[in-house]
């Protein structure tokens, strides 16, 4: 599936496998059949009682340890049943399983995010009630990132809580005999303006309108830019993203940059690494700070790219403004446009911020996500040495 939480969980299922887990997916019927490394994929209809109800005989037809809901609102669909998953799909073990009587599938949810779900008009705090219901009914709760832990934590009754980062969900892997002056020329580059790239699909907390304008401005100030946005313009999950793609385009004609702004379109993961390692730097101007959550952030860190992003929500220690990315504050297109201006002089600057940011990756590689998932898993079990 097109977009972050898709792109997590095949990346996790994978390394999951690689460490000798067996995998079992249920998600959108749109990706049923995409089996890959040992892991079968079933797809489901729309999120329903229908589909609970087979959710919970997929759940005993496998004889699963342990259920992994991969929760974001849109990723489901705005289904207010889904806040019920762990009630409604954990059925108990098969007899056979257990010695001394049935016992119930253990249910751990990632939160990839805490946006409130739509259930109906003026629901009101019942949205955040939904939410922390399919928190608290779950046996375990992992946080992708430290401000959703606080807010977790501060709700209080979570049986268990913990943060385990999520890693780039694109190697860097640009296609064989990559050459980066030729894909610069390819993209129509010339020599002596500054590629600034974007990564991601466009909503409106991440910030497109700041960079546009902040874009504008280092134009106007005399830099040549070209904006090289890439990856398809909307995703699988979330429709208001159509609407606000609607707006970008008009706010490109308004600030008549439409001959410096390129789009990619969705692309594989190779000619997505090929891009950001084509860029002299990317921008991500989120509204709401940068976070370890964003993967288009992580995925920059990895390629070693020069960022300019936001300055967090809350303290991020590893995130270090000057030294792995250049922070400016949100919805501020002015401050962009410095940076921006700054790093195009700067190649120094530049080099020193992709080094540092491609050091910082390292703490995130999937391989030891997948092993604290699993460390996690085997908490919530506990000792089940009589599992088959």
């Amino acid at each position: 599936m097109q977009g972050g939480v898709g792109a997590f969980s095949r990346e996790l299922a994978a390394a999951l496998v690689q460490q000798g887990h067996g995998l079992y997916i249920l998600t959108d019927r749109r990706a049923a059949g995409s089996d890959e490394s040992g892991i079968q994929v079933q797809g489901i209809g729309d999120w329903n009682i229908t589909s609970l109800v087979d959710a919970r005989r997929w759940a005993r037809a496998h004889y699963l340890d342990v259920i992994n809901i991969q929760y974001e609102a849109a990723a489901f669909q705005m289904a207010p049943l889904v806040h019920w998953l762990p009630v409604l799909t954990s059925p108990p073990a098969p007899l056979s399983n257990w010695r001394g009587g049935t016992r119930r599938i253990p249910v751990v949810t990632t939160f990839h995010d805490l946006l409130v779900p739509y259930l109906f008009p003026k629901a009101g705090l019942l949205r955040f009630r939904a939410l922390l219901a399919l928190a608290r009914t779950s046996d375990g709760v992992i946080a992708t990132n430290r401000q959703d832990e606080q807010q977790l934590q501060a709700a209080g009754r979570i049986k268990r809580l913990c943060r385990i980062p999520i890693g780039s969900n694109i190697r860097v892997e640009p296609p064989a005999g990559y050459d980066r002056a030729a894909w610069r020329d390819k993209l129509s580059v010339r020599q002596g303006a500054i590629l600034v790239g974007y990564f991601g699909f466009m909503n409106a907390s991440k910030g497109v309108d700041t960079l546009l304008r902040g874009v504008a401005i280092a134009v106007d100030q005399g830099v040549d830019v070209r904006l090289l946005m890439i990856g398809g313009r909307t995703g699988s999950s979330d429709p208001t993203n159509a609407a606000y793609a609607d707006q970008i385009d008009s706010l490109i004609a308004q600030l008549n940059l439409q001959s410096r702004v390129q789009w990619t379109g969705f692309a594989d993961d190779s000619q997505v690494s090929a891009h950001l390692l084509a860029c002299d730097l990317v921008a991500l101007p989120y509204n709401d700070g940068v976070s370890l959550r964003r993967g288009s952030f992580m995925a920059a860190l990895a390629h070693g790219c020069a960022i300019v992003t936001t300055r967090p929500a809350v303290e991020l220690p590893e995130v270090q403004d000057g030294v792995n990315v250049r922070l400016i504050p949100p919805e501020t297109p002015e401050a962009l446009a410095a940076a921006i201006r700054e790093l195009s002089v700067k190649s120094a600057l530049r080099q020193r911020l992709g080094t540092k940011a491609k050091a910082l990756s390292q703490e995130f590689t999937w391989d030891r996500i997948a092993a604290q998932t699993a460390d996690f898993y085997r908490e919530i079990i506990g000792d089940r040495s009589d599992w088959r």
